[in-house]
């Protein structure tokens, strides 16, 4: 008999102890387990609020971000430059500067996207102005296509900064 009791008990005390260590060891490695919405495509705008003339329109991009443990619901986690370049053709830009990661802002009088920071300017599909410029590559270019006939979905990603290679952030 004392044999027994003393095995119940080690038994029920061993799964007193694994139930708050296992609960707790989930709970450390959630993060591992949480899916990344980098590189998906979202839905951004739609083709009536796009200027039809070709002009770069600034969007930001609006989703739920996961910080380790955290998550912080609706969040803007970046802005892109949507504009149409034909019929149903849509051509979307990071409006972040390969450079050092400042934002890009369009000027409309000279028709181009600049950089403030250092000065660079880049054409309106992205593409450097001069040879010259601290940018170490054009624009982030990225993959946009048009749904249901009029929805804009953009694969949103960020690249590392300062390289000549266009390398995804995870």
């Amino acid at each position: 008999r004392g044999f027994l009791a003393r095995a119940t008990a080690l038994v029920a005390g061993g799964l007193a102890y694994a139930v708050p260590a296992l609960t707790g060891l989930a709970a450390l490695l959630n993060p591992l387990r949480q899916k990344s919405e980098a590189g998906e495509f979202m839905r951004l705008a739609t083709l009536d609020t796009l200027p039809a003339d070709g002009t770069p329109q600034a969007v930001s991009v609006v989703a739920d971000r996961n910080d380790a443990w955290n998550r912080f619901p609706n969040e803007p986690i970046g802005a892109v430059f949507l504009r149409r370049t034909g019929a149903g053709q849509i051509e979307a830009l990071n409006v972040v500067c390969p450079h050092a990661g400042c934002s890009v802002q369009y000027e409309a009088g000279e028709n181009k996207l600049f950089c403030p920071c250092h000065a660079a300017s880049f054409d309106l599909s992205g593409k450097r102005l001069d040879a010259t410029s601290p940018s170490p590559r054009d624009l982030d270019t990225l993959d946009a296509e048009v749904r249901n006939g009029n929805e804009v979905w953009v694969r949103f990603q960020n690249f590392r900064t300062g390289t000549t290679e266009k390398v995804p952030e995870a």
